[in-house]
């Protein structure tokens, strides 16, 4: 039985949207984690090692910004491929939250600052449509992650 809220044709146009921007998605997840940095600068005291780098510059030029944007990347397009499969999508939603809950012990409003991230540069890149269409899906992302957070007692 699915968890999801997303209609067959939600889903169609959604991972329409995602595949746009997961084309570029070292330097797609890299933009999205550098703004993230500069207008959430608390954001940037959970990654020991981006501390010392001011500039957006810097921060785009840095494997270690460039790996993560990469990865982050990689974990939502693994979430996009499975939103017809709510089983799927948990099991990649349930691990990843429980790590960043409990191990890394990261808030989780930064989850729904990435996603809103996300939704700006599908708007700015291919357009209001594109952004629409992908919304619902991070609204599921965040709601999952969250309960995830909410077992793990945080």
């Amino acid at each position: 039985s699915s968890t999801m809220s997303l209609s067959e044709a939600e889903v169609q146009s959604a991972r329409g949207a995602w595949e746009k921007i997961y084309v570029d998605a070292e330097d797609n997840g890299t933009t999205v984690l550098v703004r993230m940095f500069t207008e959430h600068p608390d954001t940037k005291s959970y990654f020991t090692h981006f501390k010392g780098m001011d500039s957006a510059e810097e921060m785009k030029q840095s494997d270690q910004v460039r790996g993560h944007g990469k990865k982050v990347f990689s974990a939502i397009n693994d979430m996009v491929q499975h939103l017809d499969n709510s089983e799927a999508f948990l099991g990649v939603v349930n691990p990843l939250g429980k790590k960043h809950a409990t191990q890394l012990k990261i808030d989780p409003k930064n989850f729904r600052i990435i996603c809103d991230i996300i939704l700006q540069l599908m708007e700015e890149k291919f357009g209001g449509d594109c952004k629409a269409s992908f919304e619902k899906v991070t609204n599921e992302i965040c709601t999952h992650l969250n309960n995830v957070y909410k077992e793990a007692g945080w």
